[in-house]
């Protein structure tokens, strides 16, 4: 169930719109299931309607009148709350829509259960699948009713509503959601030949504008270099950035002013102190090869490949901090992408961006390494042979179901859909992406021998799914990985254990694909092979080694070398 709570200040006019056709003749049957006594008169069941509309009129603002004569009546005095069961459900009794009826009012505060002197209300149904409950603000004490957050406490009655009757139960935000558009802002798009409204397009651009920005006034300077976009900056009497606001150009209100959307109006995270927290949150430098600072694509892709054990370490803070910064990077990856990316990669991010936002407050400086990885990204397009952009959607579709699964063991349930639905996108992204670099890969398949060498690897190391493995479509390209890796200084068996280990394959739909890219990425790191050049480079030249015509060294007892990082 779903409630719509709004005010107003005309007790008849909105009688009469419960009691008449609809705006499309959609009321039939109106009539009372419920009232503040019991006995308040119903035009629905009456001979003369007009007249008995009038009494209910008068008999709901009684106490409004009572409170205006002292000066004490709200302006608002009218409240209006609708609440409508889902399609699935069955159809509710009128007795049971009472029933509903006065536990909404009663956990609202409009009419506390056993309060004589609750506000008085109605409760009108005019079609199967909801009702109407219209009250006026004012209690039989002429106090004012005292209803705050009463849009969250009707929801969490509703809640238990739906348990007790069995209907369907709604999935419910957390109050993190970007506000919808409006039927006015909908309507006026399409009569502009746009498929989304002002309000989305430039929350798309503002989101667009975060992601690629190092600081606030780069930001800002983002959005002010923006085609079509109208930016304006408020400022403290110091001088200090208070806050922006946004329009279209040409997009234009009654009086032919530019229609102005501030960023909280955007979405909750996109005010600009939110905004200023994130790009000036700063963190420990992490420790990284000297290969993955001087790329960008690799260090956003190793960062974003952590994100599944951030969110296990149980720091609910640091997680949200990781998914928001990953949102960040799936913003920016349209501007990165060969344009036949766009649509999809547009639509994850979209998508994503709901999960991207909860109750939880972020502290941001936990996730500087992926946030500063994917500015550096902008400066340095991926290779054109699409390796590091699928090696990074491949991270990226285990990063977005690690952040279903966070918010689904929170009870989020918006953002798990959100997630659920940006997977879809990234999916088909990935799809697409990877298809050309595996078949370069599978184009230089290793000569047969090799391969037989490479199969008995897979049986040893993925016994369980070695015969998926190879019968998959991806197997060739993955040959070549572990052939290329053997070349470059890695031992195959050691590093395709290490791919296995790294996640399981239940889940994989491509085991072979999986593999490719882990392996792919392991072997950015250096092998053990380099490692040892490089430490007997920073050691020097050995000065034990004896000197023509002297005596050998005493023989020294033998000492553990350390294990190399991996």
């Amino acid at each position: 169930m779903i409630a719509k709570i709004s005010s107003g200040k005309d007790t008849a006019g909105l009688i009469r719109y419960l009691y008449g056709p609809g705006r499309a003749n959609e009321h039939t049957d109106p009539h009372l299931v419920a009232s503040f006594d019991g006995y308040a008169p119903d035009p629905g069941r009456a001979d003369d309607p007009a007249a008995t509309k009038k009494l209910l009129v008068a008999d709901l603002d009684l106490h409004v009148k009572q409170a205006r004569r002292l000066g004490r009546a709200p302006e608002r005095h009218v409240w209006h709350c609708s609440i409508r069961a889902a399609e699935t459900d069955r159809h509710l009794s009128d007795s049971e829509w009472a029933d509903i009826a006065r536990r909404i009012v009663a956990a609202t505060g409009i009419a506390p259960e056993g309060d004589p002197d609750g506000c008085r209300w109605v409760a009108v149904r005019h079609a199967d699948d909801h009702i109407h409950i219209a009250a006026t603000k004012v209690r039989g004490d002429l106090r004012p009713a005292r209803h705050w957050n009463d849009y969250l406490t009707a929801d969490k009655e509703l809640v238990a509503i739906e348990k007790e009757y069995g209907l369907q139960q709604v999935v419910r935000g957390d109050r993190t959601a970007a506000k919808r558009p409006t039927r006015a802002e909908q309507e006026k798009a399409r009569r502009a030949g746009h498929e989304t409204t002002a309000r989305e397009r430039l929350r798309f651009t503002v989101r667009t504008a975060v992601s690629v920005a190092t600081s606030p006034e780069e930001f800002l300077g983002i959005l002010a270099a923006t085609d079509s976009v109208l930016v304006e900056i408020q400022r403290f009497p110091s001088g200090d950035i208070r806050g922006y606001k946004v329009a279209i150009e040409g997009d234009t209100n009654v009086v032919g002013e530019p229609v102005w959307f501030s960023g909280s109006k955007l979405a909750p995270d996109l005010s600009f102190p939110q905004i200023r927290d994130r790009l000036t949150a700063t963190d420990q430098p992490t420790q990284t090869t000297e290969q993955y600072r001087s790329n960008p694509w690799l260090q956003a892709t190793a960062a974003a490949e952590h994100i599944p054990d951030r969110l296990d370490q149980g720091d609910d803070a640091a997680a949200q901090a990781h998914i928001a910064a990953f949102g960040e990077a799936l913003d920016a990856l349209p501007l990165l992408a060969p344009k036949e990316l766009w649509p999809p990669l547009r639509q994850a991010a979209a998508a994503f961006e709901r999960a991207t936002r909860s109750r939880i407050r972020a502290e941001h400086e936990h996730a500087s390494a992926l946030r500063g990885a994917i500015r550096a990204m902008r400066t340095q397009p991926a290779p054109r042979d699409g390796a590091m952009l699928a090696m990074f959607l491949d991270v990226a579709i285990l990063a977005v179901i690690a952040a279903g699964r966070w918010h689904q063991l929170r009870q989020h349930d918006q953002q798990v859909i959100a997630a659920h639905q940006a997977l879809v996108h990234l999916q088909a992204a990935y799809d697409q992406a990877s298809a050309v670099p595996l078949a370069a890969l599978a184009h230089r398949k290793p000569p047969a021998p090799t391969v037989e060498r490479l199969v008995a690897l897979v049986y040893e190391a993925v016994p369980a799914h070695a015969q998926q493995v190879l019968d998959d479509h991806a197997w060739a390209a993955l040959a070549t990985a572990l052939s290329d890796a053997q070349a470059s200084g890695h031992e195959p068996a050691t590093l395709l254990q290490q791919a296995v280990d790294q996640r399981p394959l239940d889940d994989a739909r491509s085991p072979a694909r999986a593999l490719t890219w882990r392996i792919q990425r392991l072997t950015q790191r250096p092998s053990a092979r380099t490692r040892a050049a490089q430490a007997r480079t920073v050691a020097g030249p050995r000065t034990d080694l004896p000197v023509q015509g002297q005596p050998l060294p005493a023989q020294q007892p033998a000492t553990t070398r350390g294990h190399s990082r991996r």
